[in-house]
This record gives C-alpha cells, structure tokens and sequence, in this order.
C-alpha cells in the first residue's frame, strides 16, 4: 500500500467563520491553527499546505482566564541593542485586538515559509461583519 501524498493541484480550499465572543483565546487559537494547516483533513500532508481559510468575528470578546488580562506582556525587539519594546494584555486589546489572536495562532504554526502562507489565510475582524460572503463560509464548531 502506498502513502498518500498531497499535490497542491489536487487540494480544495474551505472557507470557515469562526465566533470568537466569550471563547478562551488559546482553545480558539488551537482549533484555528489545526484548520489552517488542514489537520482536520484525511488528506493532510505535513509539508504541504492542504489547510482552508478562517475568518474570525468578534476577535474583541475573546477571554482570556486568571490573571492574564492584568499580567500578560507582548514583547518585540527592533534587532537594535536595548530596542525591546513591550506592550500589556490590556493595551493591545484597547488598540488593536484583532492582533492577540493572530500572535496566539502564528505561535502554533511552523516558523517557515509553510508557516507564513498559511497565517495568510486567517482574516480577523473586531466586529460582527466580514467581507466573505461571497465564499460562502461554513460555521466552523469549537467545543467549550
């Protein structure tokens, strides 16, 4: 028996929407991860990227548990000496909360090119409309 090995010639796209209020950001940002490197497909191939198309609503009601929402730092670093920048949980969430949850699900995907194509696929929205009708999105289910 032969192992099946995906063509990118071969592999068909889904579009999913996702409902991000009252959802736990890491349990969100696993499902959505899995979906874009299509984790959940038979056809599934680790090098290839065989994953569909996410779009997030309501990235602003996500939650996260604890004390995170005080305590959690974002940092980045300009690659000059002493260029270490830092940001809180809450001020990024005031500024711009579609980017926690493109950082949570750009950590569990694979730091490569592999990686940077398929973080394309995933559209967050703040707010409860998105310009994707037109694909048609299925609902995508995230047990709680």
């Amino acid at each position: 028996m032969k192992t099946y090995v995906a063509k990118p010639s071969t592999i068909e796209k889904k579009w999913y929407v996702v409902d991000a209020s009252g959802k736990t950001l890491g349990r969100l940002a696993t499902v959505i991860a899995d979906a874009l490197r299509g984790k959940r497909k038979p056809t599934y191939t680790p090098h290839i990227d065989t994953g569909d198309f996410v779009v997030v609503v309501n990235a602003d009601k996500v939650v996260v548990t604890g004390d995170k929402a005080a305590q959690k730092m974002y940092y980045r670093h300009s690659g000059y000496p002493g260029g270490i920048k830092s940001e809180s949980y809450q001020h990024l969430m005031a500024r711009r909360p579609e980017e926690i949850l493109r950082r949570a699900v750009r950590g569990m995907l694979p730091h490569n090119r592999l990686g940077r194509a398929q973080i394309r696929k995933l559209k967050i929205y703040a707010g409860p409309d998105h310009p994707h009708e037109a694909q048609r999105p299925d609902v995508l289910e995230i047990k709680e």
